[in-house]
């Protein structure tokens, strides 16, 4: 098993990594396949499937996946380009992606949401088909955005193969256990572990840029979100607050008058302001996913800002050793909240923050795994219900609590000497088993919990 920390932390744009990025590499993917077709497309056609139809238009699917059928990708997003694109193929009914020419697609008739029972394979699926000048299908693919950005067709899922990196690993640990016995047998941290398996598929230098660009991308972000008022997308009305915040507490620090615990509302600022950026449709990275992108750059930037001895050299650390424990949740359980609620997003990324805050504070392998369940432990049973489909609420809130979990987990974790009862493997499996009881209202379909129960007004 590997998941680069590049798989972990993908540059993209808001609201959602299963919902907008996903969609959007999959109708890339298609394309590629269509270029590679020996027969002649003159149209497409799209179907949206179980929590992507449910609550894609609140999370921006649709236009993901036209936008993606005309060849845009998320890590090179250019809203304003978008936009006009847009306009373009509801006025001409065509897309015209790169070396395939003008294709028949009207938005309001060939894309369609399906509300009855999921794809078989995942709770996130979509159908893409090609038409020749007959409208006869010549080719189809079923595709399922799994979480976090990370796409597979009906056939990879079923062989199990991801699309992820295979090569020789100095150290291939795929459960908590086998990485703390690595660590020991080794002398390693978890974070030199991780380097010394990304060294085996990447050079020094790519390395090194690809994460110094995770961080620069996140703290832009954060402090995009800092500097920008207004009012959220979408219907809800929701106010952007971080940047109120911010200046607030801005204005009492130093002066000693607040009290120890507004430290706090420090690491809700910094998660909101990502949060709001995501919501707006903004540039975020995964973390492991769009919905849960607030919570890592939060502690690393509470970490930065707040904690003597602090240094931006050991960034590379924070994000090698969450990217660890990252990796470990989506192998052995789900990153996905169609999949297994808001555990599964802002869990995942409370441990992985967890984890990362502990190894740069001195923690041992010992402490970083226990960090990371503590901070997982306490997220068990979270549903993921977004009102109107939106990642606002209580997604944004919620990346704030998340962080300040996650300190508090690390926290607890340096205080002891990484003995603990409940193994982060355990913990782990208890929330993959949450996950397949819990009810498909209460995982991203906006058909339970807080969706159902909003104001009338």
């Amino acid at each position: 098993m590997f998941l680069s920390v590049f798989d972990m932390f993908k540059l993209g744009i808001g609201p959602s990594s299963s919902h907008t990025m996903g969609p959007m590499l999959a109708a890339r993917r298609f394309l590629d396949r269509l270029r590679n077709s020996p027969f002649k497309a003159n149209g497409l056609r799209a179907s949206l499937h179980g929590s992507l139809a449910f609550t894609g238009v609140g999370h921006a699917t649709d236009r993901a996946v036209i936008l993606g059928l005309a060849g845009f990708l998320p890590d090179s997003y250019d809203a304003e380009k978008a936009e006009k694109t847009l306009a373009r193929i509801h006025e001409t009914r065509q897309v015209a992606p790169p070396d395939l020419g003008p294709l028949a697609f009207d938005p309001a008739q060939d894309l369609r949401f399906d509300y009855g029972p999921p794809l078989p394979g995942h709770a996130n699926g979509l159908i893409l088909l090609a038409t020749d000048a007959q409208g006869d299908v010549i080719l189809r693919e079923t595709y399922y955005s799994i979480g976090g950005g990370f796409v597979v067709t009906e056939a990879e899922l079923q062989t199990g193969d991801t699309g992820t990196a295979k090569a020789d690993f100095p150290y291939p640990f795929d459960s908590a256990a086998a990485m703390l016995r690595m660590a020991r047998d080794s002398g390693q941290t978890i974070a030199n572990m991780k380097r010394a398996n990304e060294l085996a598929v990447h050079t020094p230098a790519e390395l090194d840029a690809g994460i110094a660009r995770i961080w620069q991308v996140m703290n832009a972000c954060i402090d995009r979100g800092l500097a920008t008022e207004g009012t959220l997308p979408g219907g809800l009305k929701v106010r952007r607050r971080a940047k109120a915040l911010h200046t607030a507490l801005q204005a009492e620090y130093g002066l000693n008058l607040t009290a120890p615990h507004v430290i706090n509302d420090w690491m809700s600022c910094y998660a909101m302001a990502v949060n709001e950026e995501n919501a707006a449709g903004g540039q975020v990275v995964t973390a492991p996913t769009n919905g849960a992108a607030g919570v890592v750059p939060a502690v690393i930037r509470y970490w930065l800002d707040h904690v003597p001895g602090a240094s931006e050299r050991r960034v590379d650390d924070f994000l090698l050793t969450a990217a660890a424990i990252g990796g470990l949740i989506k192998h052995n359980a789900s990153i996905s909240g169609a999949e297994c609620g808001c555990q599964a997003e802002v869990g995942s990324a409370a441990a992985m923050a967890a984890a990362g805050l502990c190894a740069v504070m001195g923690g041992s392998p010992e402490q970083i795994e226990n960090a990371a369940e503590i901070a997982l432990e306490h997220h068990l049973g979270m549903t993921c219900d977004p009102v109107k489909g939106l990642v606002q609420v209580p997604c944004i809130e919620r990346n704030g609590l998340g962080a300040i979990k996650a300190v508090s987990a690390a926290s607890l974790a340096l205080r002891g000497d990484g003995t603990h009862f409940m193994p982060l493997d355990n913990c782990i499996e208890a929330m993959r088993q949450t996950g397949a009881d819990m009810s498909e209202k209460y995982k991203e379909t906006a058909l339970g919990g807080l969706a159902v129960n909003v104001p009338n007004c």
